[in-house]
């Protein structure tokens, strides 16, 4: 499937899928792979031939070492929800067909940007419940009381977050879990499991694809 790049508002975004999809998901990226990385092209291209347009872009530090070459951290808190915001605006898509979506710092992004921007839903490929070996860290007070539909795809090994460990959180009903059989933070299974990394991605894009189509329905 091709994949256009274009740029808009100064964003660079990669599109994937119709432009008359129901649906358009503005997908961010993590804090360590760019909007091209395997992981992010897999599942924007296969949420495309489920019938659904991706929007993917890059964060500000990410767009500075893809400029520049040299690595540096996230930017803080402020400047992502910002480039999230000029993503949006730049994918040109109504409040009514759009999805916020993203990997990890990404789809934390997008749960606390989804009811704010009258999103339909928001979709998150391994949410960071608190960062590795530290479990007291939580990040999921937004997600006690956020409104809008959301879905997360979560490995069941996640060392951002367990089976064991979300079961036991406080979540809204808004929010649904698909959980991905032993999967790591990128949902790659142990091979001892007897599954394969791609099965486990096809697992989560079947599930978010589901949710989608849910959400379209009404």
């Amino acid at each position: 499937m091709r994949t256009n790049t274009v740029r808009l508002a100064r964003m660079n975004l990669m599109i994937d899928g119709p432009e008359d999809a129901a649906l358009t998901l503005v997908f961010g990226h993590g804090a360590g792979l760019p909007m091209d990385a395997p992981f992010m092209t897999t599942f924007a291209e296969g949420l495309a031939a489920k019938g659904y347009r991706v929007a993917r872009f890059e964060f500000p530090f990410m767009a500075e070492r893809r400029e520049t070459g040299t690595k540096r951290p996230p930017d803080r808190l402020p400047a992502l929800t910002q480039a999230f915001g000029v993503a949006v605006n730049a994918a040109q898509v109504p409040a009514d067909r759009l999805v916020l979506a993203g990997k990890s710092m990404g789809g934390r992004l997008a749960t606390m940007l989804v009811d704010e921007a009258g999103a339909r839903a928001a979709v998150v490929f391994g949410y960071p419940f608190h960062p590795p070996q530290k479990p007291e860290n939580l990040r999921t007070q937004h997600l006690e009381k956020v409104q809008a539909p959301v879905l997360i795809c979560q490995g069941t090994r996640d060392n951002f977050g367990t089976k064991e460990e979300v079961e036991g959180f406080s979540l809204s009903p808004a929010v649904e879990i698909a959980w991905i059989e032993d999967g790591d933070h990128h949902f790659v299974p142990r091979q001892a499991s007897g599954r394969t990394e791609e099965q486990n991605c096809a697992a989560a894009i079947d599930a978010a694809a589901a949710f989608l189509d849910r959400i379209v329905k009404g």
